[in-house]
């Protein structure tokens, strides 16, 4: 048996200075998924999105680690966010209006055989509400901005909309992509203003004539 990998140590991606911005190449890599709509702190169905995508995530850890003798630390959770006016992340911050994907990064020597295993083991006691809405999918970002926000999660904004005014442009960039976060923190043992959250912003270059 190898050690057991610590992703959050050993992959660049999850790598991001505090108030500063970097510039950095994301990898393809693969993810549990799960969406939904509305504010995760009040729509039922955000609870249920996790209280689906977790148990997968460790049944396919036992499943490495048992058959392939590849153990890990399951990663962190992640998240997409949008909207159909972008305001409502960086000023208006209104949660009500907001679409997500909520993801937990899989290994990419497990396979599409090895999810659907873990689904039916933990669909098979106590079926979570939302698991059939859990899909293995590859996420291709490439390019990517991204800082590390201490912080509450209300404190974004103002983070965001220099991102996304200033840094992206002044760089010869420009957005192209949802809006991408990754929880150091688990928001249920920490208060506000010790949440270490990647934010990260899918770029492209550009165009010039």
């Amino acid at each position: 048996m190898t050690d057991k990998i610590d992703f959050k140590k050993s992959l660049d991606s999850y790598q991001a200075p505090r108030g500063q911005f970097r510039i950095v190449d994301v990898p393809d890599m693969q993810y549990l998924m799960i969406d939904g709509h509305g504010d995760p702190n009040t729509a039922p169905a955000y609870t249920e999105a996790l209280s689906a995508l977790y148990p997968v995530a460790y049944k396919l850890k036992f499943i490495s680690k048992r058959e392939l003798e590849r153990d890990y630390v399951v990663p962190p959770l992640e998240g997409l966010w949008w909207a159909e006016d972008m305001d409502a992340f960086t000023a208006a911050r209104d949660k009500s209006r907001w679409d997500w994907t909520m993801m937990l990064m899989v290994p990419d020597w497990l396979d599409r055989d090895s999810f659907q295993s873990a689904v039916e083991q933990a669909g098979a006691k106590n079926k979570p509400a939302r698991l059939d809405g859990v899909r293995l999918e590859t996420l291709s970002e490439g390019r990517c901005v991204q800082t590390l926000h201490y912080g509450s999660f209300d404190d974004e904004g103002p983070v965001l909309k220099r991102m996304h005014d200033e840094f992206i442009p002044e760089n010869g960039l420009r957005v192209d992509g949802k809006h991408h976060e990754v929880y150091f923190s688990d928001f249920r043992k920490v208060t506000p203003d010790k949440l270490r959250t990647i934010l990260r912003q899918p770029v492209s270059f550009t165009a010039t004539t």
